[in-house]
């Protein structure tokens, strides 16, 4: 089970980059009270609480409607996450956990930006749903393991709000350079995941033997 919870952390991390969505945060409400802040990141990571469970509860009966079989998930999910993985490591936007240029300047316009783009695709975003939905089915029926990611979403939900509260401090004591050291290691650590998944999704498949 502990070793479930971490690699479910470690993967929500990667995809969700709390940090990274801490810094966007204080950038998109810098104009807003203190008071203010609170409640919209309130209300984003509740928002997106809501999404990831959703697919947490449901993606399985989803895929299952769907005709996806669990080996094409851990596969597709693998290539999903080695990509936003690369991403991580050179530091580069990626679509599937972070939002556009053109995305930032139409949130920039946004009184509240707590359904978009902060609830999604900031914490819910194609990286982190396709994660839990990934997660998820790895767990095949296990309850514990299945506890173990419902955990691992929960604190990393917990963790993403605690950080934007204390989100201009965070700016100003890492910065440009210390969010992308932060970025690159975790990178790293689910690229090796991610070719995991890859290697589980291929193995079972059946293709090789």
């Amino acid at each position: 089970m502990i070793e479930t919870a971490l690699i479910a952390f470690t993967t929500l991390f990667a995809t969700v980059g709390p940090q990274d969505v801490a810094v966007l945060f204080a950038a998109l409400t810098a104009r807003n009270t203190a008071a203010e802040r609170r409640t919209i990141a309130l209300k984003g990571t509740l928002i997106g609480a809501g999404i990831l469970f959703f697919f947490a509860f449901f993606g399985d009966t989803l895929l299952g409607l769907l005709g996806i079989g669990l080996p094409a998930l851990r596969t597709a999910g693998g290539i999903l996450l080695l990509l936003i993985a690369i991403d991580l490591v050179f530091a580069r936007q990626s679509g599937g956990t972070s939002t556009t240029s053109e995305e930032n300047e139409e949130a920039a316009a946004r009184p509240d930006i707590s359904v978009f783009p902060l609830a999604t695709p900031l914490i819910a975003g194609p990286g982190s749903i396709g994660a839990v939905v990934l997660l998820i089915a790895h767990s095949e029926g296990d309850h514990m393991q299945y506890l173990a990611v419902l955990i691992a979403i929960a604190a990393i939900l917990l963790l993403t709000f605690l950080l934007m509260l204390a989100a201009v401090q965070i700016q100003k004591f890492l910065g440009v350079t210390g969010v992308h050291v932060v970025s690159r290691i975790v990178g790293v650590l689910l690229a090796a995941l991610a070719v995991q998944f890859i290697f589980d999704g291929l193995a079972a498949s059946g293709l090789f033997s």
